[in-house]
C-alpha cells in the first residue's frame, strides 16, 4: 500500500514514515475497498453476477483506482451481455494504469475484430428498437426483435427480463417462466428475475388449481331410486331415522363416565403440569430477554462507533476528492470519455461535457500523465467535429447579426481546431462588424500568418488596411 500524499510504501504505522501524513483513515478506506472486491470476486465465482456488480461498485466508491476491481466489473458486464459498459470500465482502467494492465488484452480483443464491434452496435440498436416497440404498444414486434437478439447473444440478461415481462403481460406464464429460468442460469440471484418468477409461479399455481377443482353438480346432491311405479328422490346428506335408539343411550352413558373420570382424576394432574411448564417458560423467556438486551446494547455501541468512523471517512474522501480541483476535472474527463465511447455521434452532449474540463488543470504538470494523455487523445479524436459544430452555430449567428453569440462560438471552434481557416476568418469578420478593431486586426493577422498566399489571407490584409485607415 502506497501513501496517497508522496507515494512511499506504507508500514504498520498510522502515519507515513516518509512525509509524515496521517494515513489511518486512508488505510480503512483501502481495507473496505478490498473487502468489497473479495466479496464481488466470490459472488462472480458462483454466478451471482448482479450481486458481484453491486459489491464491485461499492469497492470502487471507496477506491476508484482499484484496477483489479474495475477489470473484474468489466468482465461481469461482458458476461451479462453488456459489452459497452464493460468496454467503458476497461478504458477507464487503461487510462488509470497505462502499463502492465490486462485491460489492454480485453480492449484489443474487441477493437481488433470489426465484426465483433459491428455485432455490439447491432445488439444495442436491436434492444433499443425493442424498447421503442414497447413504448408504441407494438408488443408482438418487440417479442420478435428480442428473440432475434437473444439468438445472437443468449447471455443478455436485460433482454431476457424484458421478454419475460412481455410474456407476463400477455398471460403466457409458461413462456415467461422459461425465460426467467434462462436468466437465472446466467445470474442466479438477479432481484428482478426472482421477483418476476414469484409472480409467474403464483399465476401457474392458480391455473393448476382451477383445472382440478370441479363444482359439484345438482345430480351429485340427490339420490334417486324406484319404488313400485314411483320415483323416490332423496338428498344424499339425509340420514334415515333409526328405529332402535338403545345404542344412543349406551353411548351417552359411556361419555358421562369418561368425563367424570377425567374431571376428578386426570384434569388436576394436567393443570399442575401445565402450571410448572408455564413457570419454566417464563424463566426461560426472562433469561432470553436479558441476553437480547445485552446484545442490543453491544450492537448499539458498535453502530455508534461505525457511524463516527463513516463520518470521518466521508470527510477524508471529500478532502481527497476536492484537492486542487483536480479530482473534479478528472471526473469530467472520464465522463467525456465514456460519452464519446457510448454516443460518439452526439456532439452536443459531448461538447457540453468537455466544456466542464478545466484546460489549465489538464495542461498543468502536476496533473497525472495518464489524464493529460487521455485529454489530448480525446481532443485529437473529437476536436475537428466539435470545431465544425461550433462553427456552424457561430456562422448562423453571424448571418443573423447576433455578433456576441457568433464570437463566443467561433472562438470555441478555433480553440478546438486551430487549422480551421473558415472559423478564424469568420471570427475576424464578427469582431469587425461588432466594432472591435483591435481584436479584428489581430485575428486577420493570425489568418495571414497561418494561411499565407490564400484568398482569405489577401482579403484579411485588405480589411486590415481599411481598419488601420
Amino acid at each position: 500500500m502506497q501513501c496517497y500524499n508522496c507515494g512511499a510504501q506504507l508500514t504498520e504505522k498510522d502515519f507515513c514514515t516518509n512525509c509524515g501524513a496521517d494515513v489511518s483513515n486512508f488505510k480503512k478506506l483501502i481495507s473496505f475497498s478490498n473487502y468489497y472486491y473479495n466479496d464481488g470476486l466470490e459472488k462472480a465465482g458462483v454466478r451471482d453476477l448482479s450481486g458481484a456488480v453491486d459489491s464491485l461498485k461499492q469497492c470502487l466508491k471507496f477506491n476508484k483506482y482499484h484496477i483489479e476491481a474495475r477489470n473484474l466489473l468489466g468482465l461481469v458486464y461482458f458476461e451479462m451481455g453488456e459489452p459497452v459498459a464493460a468496454l467503458s470500465e476497461w478504458v477507464i482502467s487503461k487510462n488509470l494504469r497505462p502499463e502492465k494492465n490486462v485491460a489492454d488484452d480485453y480492449i484489443d480483443a474487441i477493437q481488433k475484430s470489426p465484426t465483433q464491434l459491428e455485432a455490439i452496435s447491432q445488439k444495442s440498436r436491436k434492444f433499443n428498437q425493442a424498447l421503442n416497440y414497447c413504448y408504441q404498444n407494438s408488443k408482438d414486434l418487440a417479442v420478435i426483435q428480442l428473440k432475434k437478439l437473444l439468438s445472437d447473444n443468449p447471455n443478455y440478461v436485460q433482454a431476457h427480463l424484458l421478454l419475460a415481462l412481455l410474456y407476463i403481460d400477455a398471460n403466457e406464464w409458461t413462456k415467461a417462466r422459461k425465460e426467467l429460468v434462462r436468466c437465472l442460469r446466467i445470474d442466479k440471484n438477479n432481484t428482478m428475475a426472482l421477483r418476476y418468477m414469484k409472480e409467474v409461479e403464483s399465476a401457474l399455481h392458480v391455473e393448476e388449481e382451477s383445472k382440478f377443482s370441479r363444482k359439484p353438480s345438482k345430480a351429485d346432491e340427490i339420490v334417486k331410486y324406484q319404488s313400485g311405479n314411483e320415483m323416490i328422490i332423496q338428498p344424499v346428506n339425509m340420514i334415515e331415522p333409526k328405529k332402535n335408539m338403545n345404542w344412543l343411550w349406551t353411548l351417552l352413558a359411556g361419555l358421562s363416565v369418561g368425563v367424570a373420570v377425567s374431571w376428578f382424576l386426570i384434569l388436576p394432574a394436567r393443570v399442575q403440569s401445565a402450571k410448572e411448564d408455564l413457570n419454566n417458560n417464563l424463566v426461560a423467556v426472562g433469561e432470553e430477554i436479558d441476553r437480547k438486551n445485552t446484545e442490543i446494547d453491544s450492537l448499539t455501541k458498535q453502530v455508534d462507533t461505525l457511524t463516527r468512523e463513516n463520518t470521518d471517512l466521508r470527510s477524508q474522501t471529500e478532502a481527497l476528492a476536492s484537492k486542487d480541483g483536480q479530482m473534479s476535472t478528472v471526473e469530467a474527463l472520464l465522463n467525456a470519455a465514456y460519452t464519446y465511447i457510448t454516443t460518439p455521434d452526439d456532439m452536443e452532449a459531448l461538447s457540453a461535457i468537455i466544456e466542464q474540463i478545466d484546460r489549465d488543470t489538464m495542461e498543468n504538470e502536476d496533473t497525472s500523465e495518464a489524464a493529460r494523455n487521455l485529454y489530448a487523445k480525446l481532443l485529437e479524436n473529437t476536436g475537428t467535429d466539435l470545431a465544425e459544430s461550433y462553427y456552424d452555430i457561430g456562422y448562423k449567428a453571424y448571418q443573423a447579426t447576433d455578433y456576441d453569440t457568433a464570437i463566443e462560438n467561433l472562438k470555441k471552434a478555433v480553440s478546438y481546431d486551430a487549422e480551421n481557416s473558415e472559423a478564424l476568418y469568420a471570427l475576424g469578420n464578427a469582431y469587425k462588424e461588432k466594432g472591435n478593431k483591435k481584436l479584428a486586426i489581430e485575428t486577420y493577422e493570425s489568418v495571414i500568418e497561418l494561411f499565407p498566399n490564400t484568398e482569405k489571407a489577401r482579403q484579411s490584409q485588405k480589411y486590415i488596411d481599411q481598419l488601420s485607415e
